[in-house]
């Protein structure tokens, strides 16, 4: 008999790494907002990233994830950066 992976701690661990890797992001995305308002310049683009930086947490295919290599692979790193799984 081995040890199992606990997927709901797993599911959780992985919810706080996003949140994390989003924090910087956000923080950057707020200062492209503030200067995109003070240039009259179109902010829909930048409220949409952060739409989904803010909804990414509760990514359907984290939920759904039944082993570590599902939980893994919703990690987008066109969204969140480097993968803290990759070496």
């Amino acid at each position: 008999m081995g040890f199992g992976i606990d997927m709901a701690k797993a599911k959780l661990i992985h919810q706080e790494r996003i949140r994390k890797a989003r924090k910087k992001i956000l923080s950057q995305l707020d200062i492209d907002f503030i200067k995109a308002q003070e240039t009259s310049a179109d902010t829909s683009a930048i409220v949409a990233k952060k739409q989904v930086l803010r909804d990414y947490p509760a990514l359907a295919g984290i939920s759904t994830a039944q082993n570590l290599t599902d939980l893994r692979a919703t990690w987008d790193t066109t969204v969140l950066g480097k993968s803290p799984y990759e070496s």
